[in-house]
């Protein structure tokens, strides 16, 4: 006769759980949402476009908020229930059914926590991604149009918008250099993890001499703020310079010069655009994002400057943080967590958040040391 007991395990996901909530907390979120819902069901809410958006983006996410944390206690109940006529009925695939349950359970459980650590100023930002290839030649501009189709298949399985916004196509193979967005609340500081410069080791298929070859590529992850726009920027201070856009190999796909690439000639700071239909559009995105990049910028002088002040100048993350292996023994580890996977075609098909929540966690740990 079946006897399913796992009463010890689902108890500590409760324990887990309510801990969660309780950071949550689930009655201000409900207060948000009746006050975002009287907001919204304004008559003359649409007068005012952009504050309409905001209203209901916002509403959207505390609804999908609230609907995540009830429907995770409803499958806690269910899990019990099942667990109980499992036993009753001595049912050995309903037992299966219940440990495979829990398992979801356990992994969504653990997701959860993890955002909970996500606490930074601009952590529930949506974000945008920068990729560069590095030294390598053909071999680092291919890995990073590989990084870059793995973040946006990690966008597409959690089924976050992404838009890609600029794309520097490689003379050879892969890209110079991308710009996209990822569009869902905590996306940067659930992806901010994965900045800093990512090593690839394989055999060439570039060469003919069959040598492994390391090349690098950097990812660069800022937040989308909208306060950024209070970042006024004097005219003289920067070059605009305008090109046609252009698609792989330099083939033209525009008729007009349509791309746009600003230039901050105080800072250095470079930001092109060439993915809207129109040069408005482009200067505008660019615009966007070179205002978030200097209010970046001026934060991370002033928090540099109040370490100094108080004698406690830390090193970063350092350059390299995770390494791909693609010959011999099949690998990708983070060298800051030492997480790590036998299986890279996985991970450069999206499956990253293992490695996104214990980089949570180790900068949790590191932040609180």
């Amino acid at each position: 006769m079946l006897e399913l007991d796992l009463s010890a395990e689902i108890q500590a996901l409760r324990q887990t759980f309510g801990d969660i909530s309780e950071v949550v907390d689930v009655s201000r979120l409900r207060e948000d949402i009746a006050r975002l819902s009287e907001e919204a069901g304004a008559p003359d809410l649409w007068d005012d476009t952009e504050r309409a958006q905001k209203v209901t983006s916002a509403l959207s996410h505390r609804q999908s908020e609230l609907a995540r944390i009830t429907g995770i206690a409803q499958r806690l109940d269910d899990l019990e229930v099942l667990v109980d006529l499992a036993n009753e009925m001595g049912d050995e695939e309903s037992g299966q059914e219940a440990r495979a349950e829990l398992a979801a359970l356990t992994s969504v459980i653990n997701q959860l926590e993890v955002q909970t650590l996500l606490d930074g100023e601009y952590d529930d930002r949506s974000a945008i991604i920068t990729i560069r290839s590095g030294a390598g030649g053909d071999d680092a501009t291919d890995f990073a149009e590989m990084l870059m189709r793995m973040y946006l298949r990690w966008a597409e399985k959690h089924k976050y918008p992404a838009k890609v916004m600029d794309t520097s196509y490689a003379e050879g193979a892969g890209i110079k250099s991308a710009t996209f967005e990822i569009t869902a609340p905590y996306a940067f500081g659930t992806l901010s993890v994965e900045a800093g410069t990512h090593r690839l080791a394989r055999i060439s298929p570039f060469g003919s001499a069959d040598k492994r070859q390391t090349s690098f590529a950097a990812v660069e992850v800022i937040p989308l703020m909208e306060e950024a726009t209070a970042i006024e920027i004097p005219e003289g201070d920067i070059r605009v310079d305008v090109f046609r856009s252009s698609g792989p190999g330099g083939q033209s796909v525009n008729t007009t010069d349509s791309a746009v690439r600003l230039t901050h000639l105080p800072t250095g700071i470079v930001v092109s655009m060439q993915n809207e239909k129109s040069q408005i559009q482009n200067r505008a995105a660019a615009m966007r994002v070179l205002q978030t990049r200097l209010l970046l910028l001026q934060k991370e002088e002033e928090a540099a400057k109040k370490k100094e002040l108080a004698g406690n100048i830390t090193a970063s993350w350092g350059d390299q943080m995770r390494s791909y292996f693609l010959y011999g023994q099949q690998l990708v580890k983070d060298l800051r967590t030492g997480q790590e996977s036998g299986n890279p075609a996985a991970v450069f098909d999206g499956d990253l958040d293992d490695f996104i929540s214990a980089g949570i966690r180790w900068r949790k740990r590191k932040d609180d040391d």
